[in-house]
């Protein structure tokens, strides 16, 4: 790796990476991959995935560990990476009305009846307690970033049921 790769960037794919490793084994298979890549805004064919998967298993084991994303990919995408963070902080905040760092139930209910999406009180508790992994109350940018990748993933089809 180069001098212009910076422990922050790398930290944000870590995230990013666990976010997209589903089964939490460490690897991301190629499907895992694929929803990885267009999360970054990047949209391989499959035949291109089928190459960088190759290219990226340096193990040869079938699936990608993070040393190995990291050394294929961040150099062309470590920008990228900063844009689409900025992105959903951008959608983060406009949840966040009070601007202090949490959604709160009533924010989030605010901001889906604002979007035109009204929700019962029991959608509303459904999504506050799928969102809310640490049950304090509130979501965090943390909480909100997971649950926007697992809803890619289930858009996707990548997750099990």
């Amino acid at each position: 790796m180069t001098a212009t790769i910076y422990s922050d960037e790398i930290k944000q794919l870590q995230d990013i990476f666990n976010r997209f490793d589903l089964d939490h084994d460490g690897s991301i298979t190629h499907l895992e991959l694929a929803a990885l890549l267009r999360s970054l805004g990047l949209k391989p064919s499959g035949e291109q995935l089928d190459g960088l998967l190759a290219n990226m298993d340096s193990n040869g084991n079938g699936s990608v560990e993070f040393d190995e994303l990291v050394n294929a990919i961040l150099p062309d995408i470590n920008k990228q990476i900063l844009v689409n963070q900025e992105q959903l902080m951008e959608v983060f905040r406009s949840f966040d009305r009070d601007g202090n760092g949490y959604i709160t139930a009533s924010e989030l209910a605010g901001s889906m009846a604002k979007m035109g999406h009204p929700l019962t009180y029991r959608e509303l508790s459904e999504m506050m307690r799928n969102a809310d992994s640490n049950g304090d109350g509130v979501i965090s940018f943390n909480e909100f970033t997971t649950i926007m990748a697992q809803s890619a993933a289930d858009f996707l089809g990548l997750r099990a049921a």
